[in-house]
């Protein structure tokens, strides 16, 4: 699996693995692949590598994440 390759299945991939990360309680909603855009795919993976080179997240940050995620969201 390449995830520098710009695909709806990757965005799906790395939509998913962003929400179990962040154990999102409503991760069915705000990471549903279809509110957002493939255009704003380089931004998502950019988060998403950021995103798996943490061990653990402060609440801050978890909110920071979520927050980032709104702007690309439809």
């Amino acid at each position: 699996m390449n995830l520098d390759v710009k695909s709806e299945e990757n965005l799906t991939i790395v939509l998913k693995e962003m929400g179990k990360k962040l154990q999102v309680a409503n991760a069915d909603s705000l990471m549903n692949p279809d509110d957002y855009k493939l255009e704003s795919y380089d931004e998502l993976k950019s988060l998403y590598d950021l995103l798996v080179t943490k061990e653990k997240l402060t609440v801050s940050e978890t909110h920071a994440f979520i927050d980032e995620l709104r702007k690309h969201r439809k």
